[in-house]
């Protein structure tokens, strides 16, 4: 395996030299050596820091996504909307939420990417003899996201209400108690099938899309961060286009945008992907379906790149530091007790 900059070449030595092993199978075989710790540990850190670094873009995409939105609350673009909630509603507000974002966001993705590298190597395994499938990597990431949403969707439901525009929450656990009490604990999970409708399609397209990237950028497989950086901002940028509209109907079910309700003739809460469907259409046509997909890109690409490098990155220095230790433990039982 190697970690190529520019142009230096660092190579991590494998514990037992193998004749006749190319680059690509050298960096393709470090999944199974890396421990599901190892995983868990690189896909927390990647997902905190996708969700956090673009936080405010999300803020100003979920009120873009408003299907009747205050008059004070609509913008005609991402840094106006930006320059205005920051000038009329303080310099944090584009970061309430953060703190919920954060405690799901450590969890979900260490589910996710543990689950998918080991789902994508069995299925590789089977489908292409270990070799790189765009079918094993659509499946890996769709199953993954069924075990990171189940995590993720309370605080979904939680950070959307709290970005909203005159949000009448004090704070996380005035949201969580609110919403528990007058919804029932069921209200956390009223978007879950919406979610994955739009998270399977999202990360197949995603994980199909950077794979395919990185073999046209990196056929070799080696760590090479700007590689890594570039398909994850491709990947973010098209999975999130084609799935705004499944994300707007997600944004209706999370915050039940009274004044939209109302205007639908909708009573009590709205639930179902259908039932949302309808109710977009009807306030707003097909363009509804499409409110917010310039914020959503925005947010994806820079987003989805950073949790790829950084996800790389931890996992090419632990998978490192793991095999330093082993090797210095095969080196002390060879010398024995002097």
């Amino acid at each position: 395996m190697e970690l190529r900059t520019e142009p230096a070449v660092a190579s991590l030595e494998m514990s037992e030299p193998k004749s006749g092993t190319s680059e690509a199978e050298e960096y393709e075989s470090l999944p199974p050596h890396a421990s599901l710790a190892t995983h868990m540990t690189a896909g927390a850190v990647a997902g905190v820091l996708e969700h956090t670094v673009m936080y405010p873009v999300d803020s100003v995409k979920t009120r873009m996504q408003s299907l009747q939105p205050d008059p004070k609350a609509q913008y005609r673009s991402v840094y106006g909307a930006l320059q205005r909630i920051v000038r009329t509603e303080g310099l944090l507000r584009p970061l309430r939420g953060l703190n919920i974002t954060v405690l799901g966001a450590g969890p979900a993705h260490a589910l996710y990417f543990a689950c998918y590298e080991r789902i994508k190597r069995s299925l590789s395994d089977v489908i292409q003899n270990g070799g790189n499938s765009h079918i094993a990597n659509g499946l890996a990431g769709s199953v993954a996201t069924v075990l990171h949403d189940a995590v993720m969707n309370p605080a979904e439901v939680v950070k959307q209400r709290m970005q909203m525009y005159n949000s009448p929450y004090r704070g996380l656990w005035d949201c969580v108690l609110t919403v528990s009490r007058k919804e029932g604990l069921a209200a956390f999970y009223r978007s879950y099938s919406t979610q994955l409708t739009m998270n399977i399609p999202f990360q197949a397209v995603h994980f199909i899309t950077y794979e395919f990237m990185q073999e046209r950028l990196n056929p070799q497989r080696q760590y090479w961060p700007g590689t890594h950086i570039l398909s994850g901002a491709a990947a973010g940028a098209v999975s999130a286009a084609v799935t705004t509209p499944l994300d707007v109907c997600k944004t209706l079910l999370n915050t039940q945008e009274n004044v939209a309700l109302s205007s639908a003739h909708v009573s009590g809460h709205l639930s179902g992907m259908a039932n949302a469907f309808r109710t977009v259409y009807r306030l707003g046509g097909l363009p509804a379906f499409f409110k917010g997909v310039r914020a959503r890109v925005i947010y994806q690409m820079p987003s989805t790149a950073i949790a790829w490098s950084v996800y790389e990155f931890f996992k090419y220095f632990l998978t490192q530091h793991e095999q330093h230790s082993l090797e210095l433990s095969r080196e002390a039982d060879k010398t024995g007790p002097t």
